[in-house]
C-alpha cells in the first residue's frame, strides 16, 4: 500500500462522515418538514436549521483539512524512512564492495608471497645439494690424494702434534738443567757459604695466625647479629671472610691481603675482649684498629731502614716497606726474608769490592711490590712503577726489576738475586707452600677458561680435578670429549703439579617454560 493510497483512504473517510451527517441532518428535516395536520412551521425553526447546515459544512471543511495535514505528514515521514533506508542500503553496499576488494587484495598478495617463498625453497634446496655434491666430491679428492680416510688424516694430525708437544717440552727440561748445572763455580760457592753464616737470622720463618679463640661459643652468635647484620658489616669493613664452622672454638680469618687480615684479627680480638658487638662499635673499633696498624706499620717499616743503614727515602715507601710485618711469602715473612738478604748482599758486595749502598738498597725494596694489593699485576713490575714515581736511582730500580732474571746488567743486580735465591730456598725458610697452591688452583682454571664455549671452570679436590661448563649453544655433545682432551693437554704442557689432574667437561641444557 503505497502513500497515495493511505491519502485517498482518509480523504474518504473524512467526505464519508460528513456526507452522512448531511444524510441524516436532510432526513430529520424532512421529517420536520411533513406538516401536521393544521399545523404551520414558524419563522425561528427556519433559522435554526440554517445555522445547522452551515455548521456541517464548516465541520466537515475542518475534517478535510486536518485529513490533508495528517495524510502530508504521514507522506513526509514515510518519505524520510525510505529515504534513510535507501542511504543505509547504499552506505552497506559501499563497505561490502570495498570489504571485498580488500580481500581480494590480501588473496592476491598472499599467492605472490607463496610463490616467492616456494622459488626461495627451491633456490636454497638446490644450493644445498650444490654444496653437499662439492663437498663430497672435495672430500674423495683429499682421500684419494692422501690415501687416507678421514678418521685416519685426523688421528695422523693428532699423533704428530702429540709427538712435536712430548719433544719440546722435553727440550725445554733439558735447556733449564744445563743453565742450573752451569749456575756457580768454587768461588761463588765459598762466598756464599760465608755470606750465609754472617746474614741468617735467627728466625727466618713465621706463619700468619688467622685464627682467633672464643672464650665461649655462645658469642659466635653475638658475632653474627640479628639475621647477620654484625658478620655482614665486619666483612664489608675489613674485607677478609669470617669461618665461624670449620674450628670449633675458633674463628678463621680468611684473606689474601696479610694487613687486611691482620687488622681484622685484631679489631675481633677486641670485640670479643670488649663483649659490646654491633654494627657501630664494629665500625669504631675497625677505624681504630686501622690507625694503630698505619702507625705499627710505619714504625716496622722505619726500624727496618735504620737496621739496614738506608735513610733519606720517602716517608711514603717507609710507610709501605711497613707492611712487611705482616705480609709472607711461602710462611716466610718478608720483613725477616728482606733483613736476611740486606745482610748476605752486603757482605757479599765487600768480598767483591761492588757497591755496597746499592746491593743494600735493592735488597731492602726488591719485594716492595708485593705489599701493593690495590692493583694487579707482578710484584715486580708493580715495584718498579712505585720506584719511578719516587725518583729513585735506576741502577737500584734495576735491581728490583732483575731480581728474579738470569741476565743482569750490573753485578748489584745480579747480587740481589742471588741472595733472593738463597733466602728463599734454604732448607728452612719456607715451610708453608700455600700461596703457590692458590696460585696453581687458579691457574687450572685460567688454563681451562681460555678455551671458546666454556663459561665457568673450578677446580676442586685440592687440583686434582677440574670441572669445567660449557655453553650448550656453542659446544656440542661431540666436542665435549675433544675439548676434555684439549684442556688436559694444555694444563699437562703449561703447568707443574703432582699427581695428575682429572677434566671433567659439563654440558647441560635447561628449558623453562611459566603457567598462566
Amino acid at each position: 500500500m503505497n502513500i497515495l493510497t493511505i491519502v485517498f483512504l482518509v480523504a474518504a473517510a473524512v467526505l464519508g462522515s460528513g456526507g452522512f451527517y448531511l444524510v441524516n441532518f436532510k432526513k430529520k428535516e424532512n421529517s420536520e418538514d411533513t406538516p401536521e395536520p393544521k399545523k404551520v412551521e414558524s419563522e425561528s425553526s427556519a433559522v435554526d436549521k440554517s445555522v445547522l447546515v452551515l455548521e456541517a459544512n464548516a465541520k466537515a471543511k475542518d475534517l478535510i483539512i486536518e485529513a490533508k495535514t495528517l495524510a502530508l505528514s504521514i507522506k513526509t515521514k514515510a518519505e524520510d524512512e525510505a529515504r534513510k533506508i535507501k542511504e543505509d542500503a547504499l552506505e552497506s553496499e559501499r563497505k561490502l564492495s570495498g570489504r571485498k576488494a580488500e580481500i581480494e587484495s590480501r588473496e592476491k598478495e598472499i599467492e605472490t608471497k607463496a610463490r616467492t617463498l616456494k622459488a626461495v625453497k627451491e633456490a636454497i634446496e638446490k644450493k644445498q645439494e650444490q654444496v653437499e655434491g662439492f663437498r663430497k666430491k672435495q672430500q674423495e679428492e683429499l682421500e684419494k690424494v692422501a690415501s687416507l680416510s678421514r678418521e685416519e688424516a685426523r688421528k695422523e694430525l693428532l699423533a704428530s702434534v702429540d709427538k712435536e708437544l712430548s719433544e719440546e717440552k722435553g727440550k725445554r727440561i733439558k735447556e733449564i738443567e744445563e743453565e742450573i748445572k752451569k749456575e756457580v763455580d768454587e768461588r761463588v760457592q765459598k762466598v756464599l757459604i760465608e755470606a750465609l753464616e754472617f746474614g741468617a737470622t735467627d728466625i727466618v720463618v713465621e706463619h700468619s695466625t688467622s685464627k682467633v679463640k672464643l672464650p665461649d661459643e655462645d658469642l659466635k652468635g653475638r658475632i653474627i647479629g640479628k639475621e647477620g647484620r654484625n658478620i655482614r658489616v665486619f666483612e664489608e669493613l675489613t674485607g677478609v671472610e669470617l669461618d665461624l664452622d670449620s674450628s670449633p672454638g675458633e674463628i678463621i680469618v680468611s684473606c689474601f691481603d696479610s694487613v687486611r687480615r691482620a687488622i681484622a684479627t685484631k679489631a675481633l680480638e677486641r670485640l670479643i675482649a670488649d663483649g659490646r658487638i654491633q654494627p657501630a662499635r664494629i665500625e669504631e673499633v675497625v677505624e681504630k684498629t686501622t690507625t694503630e696498624m698505619e702507625s705499627e706499620m710505619f714504625k716496622a717499616g722505619d726500624g727496618l731502614c735504620h737496621k739496614l743503614g738506608v735513610y733519606n727515602l720517602p716517608k711514603e715507601l717507609v710507610q709501605i716497606l711497613g707492611r712487611f710485618k705482616y705480609r709472607f711469602s711461602y710462611g716466610q715473612n718478608v720483613l725477616e726474608h728482606t733483613l736476611e738478604m740486606a745482610r748476605m748482599g752486603s757482605y757479599i758486595a765487600e768480598e767483591l769490592g761492588v757497591n755496597v749502598k746499592t746491593v743494600r738498597t735493592g735488597c731492602l725494596l726488591h719485594d716492595i711490590g708485593k705489599v701493593l694489593t690495590e692493583k694487579d699485576g707482578s710484584h715486580v713490575d708493580l715495584g718498579i712503577e712505585l720506584l719511578r714515581k719516587y725518583d729513585i736511582p735506576d741502577n737500584i730500580i734495576a735491581c728490583v726489576a732483575q731480581h728474579h732474571d738470569d741476565s743482569h746488567t750490573s753485578i748489584e743486580s745480579a747480587i740481589v738475586a742471588l741472595c733472593d735465591h738463597v733466602s728463599g730456598t734454604r732448607p728452612g725458610s719456607r715451610s708453608e707452600d700455600y700461596e703457590a697452591y692458590v696460585k696453581r688452583l687458579r691457574d687450572l682454571e685460567e688454563a681451562a677458561t681460555t678455551f671458546d664455549g666454556v663459561e665457568k671452570a673450578y677446580a676442586v679436590s685440592a687440583g686434582r680435578e677440574v670441572r669445567v661448563f660449557v655453553s650448550p649453544e656453542k659446544v656440542d655433545d661431540y666436542s665435549v670429549a675433544l675439548l676434555a682432551k684439549e684442556i688436559a693437554k694444555k694444563i699437562e704442557l703449561e703447568q707443574t703439579y703432582p699427581g695428575v689432574v682429572k677434566v671433567i667437561v659439563i654440558r647441560e641444557t635447561r628449558v623453562a617454560e611459566t603457567a598462566k
